[in-house]
């Protein structure tokens, strides 16, 4: 082999780590360009559907159904009522209004249990399970949970707390086919969501863990149950008053602002 072919070897090979140092920081910047692009204009622009309501319909038409239904309507922000709110925080994600995306003290409690021998528990923040149903899909494998706590940390970063838990609240899934307050309200209380009462509220919150198997308007014994804690869990923190900042705290109807002078409690 010539000096000549032996040199351009050499220079191949060190040039190589960097080739690839180039490409992966092409697909990383392409990545973080491309989450940028699908995250931050929905600070402004209410999303029509998400992942999981399309991920339904293809699943319910698929299944043969002569007409698959979704149950969806848009509420802003400041016509859900501030109990509705205060409710989905306190059921799924009581230091909402204080972590950036993460809840460490949920997640250093869940490792403690299971390290004690109990079952791993989830300690997905609202923030957290915007990301995964407005952009992704069910389940646990390694790649899903990447790219949600990814996802997290952009709408973090771009969206203030007002418009995550408006979107939160507005793509939820409340009950069988029904997803968002506004439609949960009219198909289970029979009421525009700004009627809701906190009883009502905690009633759609409590469901939240499992939507397809609870109902909220026709409530198990275990719905009762979980639906008072929310109520205690709503004087405990304080009222509407806890999400001060994070949601506008105007009562949409007598009865919220009945409410919101006892701490979150109204009439059912």
């Amino acid at each position: 082999m010539s000096k000549t072919r032996r040199t351009k070897r050499r220079a191949s090979r060190h040039r190589r780590p960097g080739m690839l140092i180039k490409a992966v920081g092409i697909v990383l910047g392409a990545g973080v360009l491309l989450s940028v692009l699908l995250v931050a204009p929905l600070r402004w622009v209410d999303p029509p559907t998400s992942a999981f309501m399309v991920r339904h319909w293809i699943s319910a038409t698929g299944s043969g159904a002569p007409r698959p239904r979704l149950f969806h309507e848009w509420v802003d922000a400041d016509v859900i009522p501030p109990v509705m709110a205060l409710a989905a925080v306190a059921a799924e994600d009581q230091r909402f209004p204080e972590h950036v995306g993460f809840d460490l003290v949920q997640l250093r409690q869940a490792w403690a249990e299971y390290r004690s021998g109990g079952r791993l528990r989830g300690a997905s923040t609202i923030s957290q399970q915007t990301a995964k149903n407005l952009f992704l899909w069910p389940g646990r494998d390694p790649l899903r949970k990447a790219l949600e706590a990814w996802l997290t940390l952009v709408i973090e970063a771009l969206w203030p707390k007002e418009r995550i838990l408006e979107v939160y609240l507005n793509i939820a899934q409340f009950g069988p086919s029904t997803f968002g307050v506004g439609a949960a309200a009219w198909r289970f209380f029979e009421r525009p969501a700004a009627a809701l009462t906190a009883t009502q509220a905690a009633s759609l919150a409590a469901v939240l863990p499992n939507p397809e198997r609870y109902r909220a308007a026709a409530p198990t014994a275990y719905v009762e149950r979980r639906s008072r804690w929310i109520r205690r869990q709503m004087r405990q923190l304080g009222g509407i008053a806890y999400l001060d900042g994070v949601w506008p705290l105007r009562a949409s109807t007598p009865a919220q602002a009945n409410a919101s002078a006892r701490g979150g409690r109204a009439p059912p």
